[in-house]
């Protein structure tokens, strides 16, 4: 086994995600794209996956703080890596920017949102901002 897989077992491991060939080879795939991606566009990259079972493994890692979801508007879930430490707790949230143009969304996780002040009784449960324009590939110097 090489020093990768090792390090990705383990990160399944530091989330309390049973490691699983499916599941090392979705994480893998997350890693290189380091994109945000829609359940289509995961399994799009997968020749002989069942798309439940990349479902599965997609909600496995959001509830297990391995990912976390973005609605970015173009009506498709998207998920992304959190980073180590992350607990997706609102007041650790970021922004995310979306192309309009190659329709790719990143994560800004430079760019920490500000915690809501609500009114009395109102309770967050998410926050989420998505910026959208021409990404750096797309804008050609504009």
């Amino acid at each position: 086994m090489d020093a990768l897989q090792t390090k990705r077992e383990q990160t399944l491991l530091d989330r309390h995600i049973q490691p699983t060939a499916m599941r090392l080879l979705v994480l893998e795939e997350l890693q290189k794209l380091q994109v945000a991606v829609s359940l289509n566009e995961l399994e799009a990259n997968f020749d002989r996956a069942d798309r439940i079972t990349l479902y599965r493994t997609l909600k496995t890692f959001q509830k297990n703080k391995l990912v976390h979801s973005i609605d970015d508007g173009t009506g498709s879930v998207k998920y992304a890596l959190c980073s180590d430490q992350c607990e997706c707790r609102p007041e650790e949230q970021h922004a995310h920017f979306h192309c309009n143009k190659c329709d790719l969304t990143i994560c800004l996780n430079d760019f920490h949102l500000q915690r809501a002040s609500l009114p009395k009784h109102f309770v967050m449960q998410e926050m989420n901002l998505v910026i959208k324009g021409l990404c750096d590939h797309c804008s050609d110097g504009t």
